[in-house]
């Protein structure tokens, strides 16, 4: 089993930025492609980015391309997520998952295991 827990959370004012982690234990954390998820409320999942297992490829959702960088060290088991010039349509809670990749890496329903969430408020 692959234990996740998100930090790095809170509320920003338009512009600013945050970085979130993703501390995992359990299992190699090299083995597994991460990957960022949000949700707002009453919306569906979506993806956000991915890191492979090397951490030389990443992936994006078009919204935040140029904006959020996802990357990863393996020798802390920990993945990040650098969000800057945030917006108000960012708000949402943001997961980390792990998964065995890599088709379809932005399909929620591939991924084995979660996070408990950590809320990204961006004000106006």
């Amino acid at each position: 089993q692959v234990q996740l827990v998100e930090s790095g959370g809170g509320l920003v004012q338009a512009g600013g930025s945050l970085r979130l982690s993703c501390a995992a234990s359990g299992r190699t954390f090299s083995r597994y492609v991460v990957g960022w998820f949000r949700q707002a409320p009453g919306k569906e999942r979506e993806f956000v980015a991915a890191i492979m297992w090397s951490g030389g490829s990443t992936y994006y959702t078009d919204a935040v391309k140029g904006r959020f960088t996802i990357s990863r060290d393996n020798a802390k088991n920990t993945a990040y997520l650098q969000m800057n010039s945030l917006k108000p349509e960012d708000t949402a809670v943001y997961y980390c998952a792990a998964r065995e990749g890599g088709i379809r890496i932005y399909d929620p329903t591939r991924y084995d295991y979660w996070g408990q969430g950590t809320q990204v408020s961006v004000s106006s």
